[in-house]
C-alpha cells in the first residue's frame, strides 16, 4: 500500500526545550521536596493514629487496663499529631482561612482540655489522613514527567562508516546517522535516508494512523518504529526535538496546575465562623467557659471530615467497578461545575482507526469485483488501510481468492496477481507518473485518506477512508448541555483541518481547533479554564499537558502511560458512555455528600443551641455528636452502591 500520510509541520517556539532526556526529570524541585516531606509526615501521623486507637481499644476492652494505661497511646497521638496541627491552626488563622480543618484543630485542643482523648485522636486521624491523600494527589503530577522520561531510550545507535556505536542521547548531534531497529522509539527528529517501513506517531501528533516512511520522509522523536529498521539523519539535537518540547510543556503545565477548592473547605468556610461565634457568645453571655467547650464539642465538623471522604471513597469504588479509574479524588467534586467540554478527536470522539467509507468505481468495473480483488491482495499488506479494506470485505461476506507475485517495492505501492488480473494499489501522485488508461476518471481530491486501484493497467477505483466517529458520539455531545449543563463543546486536535471539520459535522460540534501541537493545545485549554471550569478528554501523549491544565482531565483507554498519569480519571473501556457514567456518579456523590454534610451540620447547629443554653454538657454533647456522625456516615455509604439509572445516553 502506497498511501503516504504527511505529518503537519510543527509550529511554536523551540525556546526552553534544552534538557537532556536521558536524565531523570527535575520538575519543580523545591516544591516536590517540601510537599514530599509534608506528605511523609502526614502519612506517619495517620498511621500512628490508627495504631494508637487500636491499641487503646485493645487495652481498654480486651485487657481491661487502668485508665492511666489505656490513655497513653492516645496521649502520644495527640502529642505527635497535635503539635503540627496547632502550628497549622496558627498559620490558617493568620491567613484568615476558615476551613473545616481549622475547626477540627480547635476541636482537638478542646478535646484535650476536656479529656476526650479518643475523640481527639479520631479527629487527628481524619485531618492527617485527608492531608496525606491530598498531598499524594498533588505530588502525583511529577510521575507524568517520570513516565515521559522512562518512555525514551537511554541510548541511540549511531552509525559512522562501518562502525555502529551505542551512545547516550546527550551525545547525538545534528547530521548524525542513527539506526532505529524494529519496535524501537525514535530518539531524535530526523529524515529517513535508508529503509522503508511504518511508524506510529498517533500519541504525538493526533493522527490516527501509522505513517509510511521511506527515503526523504521526516521522523519525529517519540514515534514508535514498525517492523523494519530505518536509517535516519538527525535534524535536531535530542534536547531540541519534538519529544523534548512536550516534556518542557509538561513541566510548565505542572507548575501552573489549577488550584481547586474542596467541597469540605467551601462548607467549612461558612460553618466554622458560625460555630466559633455561637461558642464565644455562649461563654460571654453566660460567663461559663464550660459552655464554650460544650458548643465546640458538638460543633466538631465530623460530617465534613467523615461523611464527605466516605462519599468520595464510595464513589471511587463504584467507578472502579464500572471500569473507571479515579486517580485524583478532587475531580469527583469538580466535574459537576465544568461548563466547557474540550475533546481531542482521534480515539476520543472517533475509534482511532480508518474505515472504508467510499468506493468510487470507474465505468466498466463492478464494486464487488473490485473489492474482492483488492481485499485478496491486501491480505499480504501490513498497512493500516489494509485492515479497513479487509473489514469491509468481511462485512459483505466476500470470498477472497489467493494472490500471487505479491510485492511492495518502496515508492511503487502494492502489486500482485489475483484471479489472473494484475493489480496495483497506489496513490494519486504515483498514478500520475504512469501511463494508465482511464486516469482521467479520477475523482477530485477530498478530505480523508484514499488509495487508487489499477486493474490490468486501467484505472478501476478510488477507495476513501476516514476515522469514523463512535456510534454514540453525536448523542453524547448533544446531551452534554441539557443533561450536564455544559455551555460550550469544542474539538482541539492535532489532526488536519479537513478531517476535524468532517468529524465535527458528524457529531454536532461547531467550535473546532485543528492542527494544534501540544503547546498550542495547552494555551487554548488555559485560556478556556481561566474563563470557566473545563473538562478535557483525550488519549494521546500530545493531550497530556492540556489534561493537566484543565479543571478535570480524562483519558480514554490505556494507550499511553503518560496520558493516564496526567489525567484525573481514566476510562478503561474506551467508551463515551463511561464518561457519561462518571458524570452521573459524580453528581450523585456530590448530592449525597451535601446531604450528609449539610444535614449533619444542621443537626449540630441545633445541638449547639442546646449546648449554648446550658442544656447539654460537654460529655452529652460528645454523645450527641457521635449519633449525628453515625447518621451522616450511614447516608454517605449509599454512594458506594449503584443507582437504578447510571447513564442517560
Amino acid at each position: 500500500m502506497k498511501t503516504t500520510l504527511e505529518h503537519p509541520p510543527a509550529s511554536g517556539s523551540d525556546k526552553g526545550a534544552k534538557r537532556n532526556l536521558s536524565q531523570e526529570p527535575e520538575p519543580a524541585r523545591s516544591w516536590n521536596s517540601v510537599s514530599g516531606l509534608w506528605h511523609r509526615k502526614t502519612t506517619v501521623i495517620a498511621a500512628l493514629s490508627i495504631l494508637a486507637i487500636i491499641l487503646h481499644l485493645a487495652l481498654r476492652f480486651g485487657f481491661h487496663a487502668t485508665p492511666s494505661s489505656y490513655q497513653i497511646p492516645l496521649l502520644a497521638t495527640l502529642a505527635l499529631g497535635g503539635l503540627p496541627l496547632f502550628y497549622d491552626l496558627l498559620r490558617k488563622l493568620l491567613k484568615r482561612e476558615f476551613g473545616s480543618d481549622l475547626l477540627g484543630g480547635i476541636s482537638v485542643i478542646t478535646s484535650i482540655v476536656l479529656g476526650e482523648y479518643l475523640a481527639g485522636s479520631i479527629i487527628v486521624l481524619m485531618l492527617s489522613g485527608g492531608e496525606a491523600l491530598e498531598s499524594y494527589a498533588l505530588r502525583s503530577a511529577s510521575s507524568v514527567l517520570a513516565a515521559l522520561a522512562k518512555r525514551m531510550p537511554s541510548i541511540a545507535h549511531r552509525k559512522r562508516a562501518t562502525e555502529m556505536l551505542d551512545v547516550p542521547l546527550a551525545e547525538i548531534a545534528v547530521d548524525d546517522t542513527l539506526v532505529i531497529y524494529p519496535h524501537e522509539i525514535c530518539p531524535a527528529d530526523g529524515v529517513v535516508i535508508d529503509g522503508h517501513g511504518m511508524m506510529d506517531e498517533s500519541y504525538l501528533t493526533g493522527e490516527p494512523f501509522q505513517i509510511t516512511k521511506t527515503s526523504g520522509s521526516t521522523v519525529i522523536s517519540g514515534a514508535i518504529n514498525g517492523e523494519s529498521a530505518l536509517t535516519i539523519r538527525t535534524t535536531q539535537r535530542v534536547a531540541d526535538s519534538r519529544y523534548a518540547k512536550i516534556m518542557e510543556v509538561m513541566r510548565e503545565s505542572e507548575t501552573k496546575r489549577p488550584q481547586l477548592q474542596r467541597l469540605g473547605d467551601q462548607l467549612g468556610a461558612i460553618y466554622t465562623p458560625v460555630a466559633l461565634t455561637v461558642a464565644l457568645l455562649a461563654w460571654v453571655i453566660s460567663g461559663e467557659s464550660i459552655r464554650f467547650l460544650a458548643v465546640l464539642v458538638i460543633a466538631t465538623p465530623c460530617p465534613l471530615l467523615l461523611a464527605i471522604p466516605i462519599a468520595i471513597i464510595g464513589s471511587i469504588s463504584l467507578c472502579a467497578r464500572r471500569a473507571i479509574i479515579v486517580k485524583s479524588p478532587v475531580v469527583l467534586e469538580q466535574i459537576a461545575g465544568c461548563r466547557t467540554a474540550i475533546f481531542d478527536k482521534t480515539g476520543t470522539l472517533t475509534y482511532g482507526e480508518p474505515k472504508l467509507t467510499e468506493q468510487l468505481i470507474a465505468s466498466g468495473f463492478a464494486q464487488k469485483e473490485v473489492l474482492t480483488l483488492v481485499a485478496s491482495l491486501e491480505r499480504y499488506s501490513k498497512h493500516p488501510l489494509a485492515r479497513a479494506i479487509l473489514a469491509a470485505a468481511k462485512g459483505e461476506a466476500l470470498h477472497l481468492p489467493e494472490a500471487t507475485e505479491v510485492s511492495e517495492p518502496p515508492g511503487q505501492g502494492l502489486r500482485g496477481i489475483v484471479s489472473s488480473h494484475q493489480l496495483q494499489i497506489t496513490s494519486r501522485n504515483k498514478l500520475g507518473a504512469q501511463e494508465i488508461a482511464g486516469a482521467d476518471q479520477l475523482p477530485p481530491v477530498a478530505g480523508g485518506l484514499e488509495c487508487v486501484v489499477v486493474i490490468d493497467n486501467r484505472y478501476a477505483a478510488t477507495l476513501r477512508f476516514r476515522d469514523a466517529p463512535r456510534a454514540d458520539s453525536r448523542s453524547f455531545v448533544g446531551h452534554l448541555g441539557p443533561k450536564h449543563q455544559f455551555q460550550r463543546v469544542m474539538i482541539v486536535s492535532g489532526d488536519r483541518d479537513s478531517e476535524v471539520r468532517y468529524l465535527a459535522e458528524q457529531v454536532g460540534i461547531t467550535e473546532i481547533y485543528a492542527q494544534k501541537n501540544p503547546e498550542e493545545k495547552l494555551a487554548i485549554v488555559r485560556q478556556e479554564t481561566a474563563a470557566a471550569r473545563t473538562l478535557y478528554v483525550g488519549d494521546g501523549i500530545n493531550d497530556a499537558p492540556a489534561m493537566m491544565a484543565a479543571t478535570v482531565g480524562m483519558a480514554m483507554g490505556q494507550n499511553s502511560d503518560v496520558t493516564t498519569e496526567a489525567a484525573g480519571v481514566v476510562v478503561l473501556d474506551n467508551s463515551l458512555k463511561k464518561v457519561d457514567e462518571f458524570m452521573h456518579i459524580s453528581h450523585r456523590m456530590r448530592s449525597i455528600a451535601l446531604q450528609s454534610a449539610v444535614g449533619g451540620m444542621l443537626l449540630s447547629v441545633g445541638g449547639m443551641a442546646f449546648a449554648a443554653s446550658g442544656y447539654l454538657s460537654p460529655v452529652n454533647g460528645a454523645i450527641a455528636q457521635e449519633v449525628i456522625d453515625v447518621l451522616a456516615v450511614l447516608n454517605a455509604l449509599r454512594a458506594a452502591f449503584p443507582p437504578k439509572v447510571i447513564s442517560d445516553l
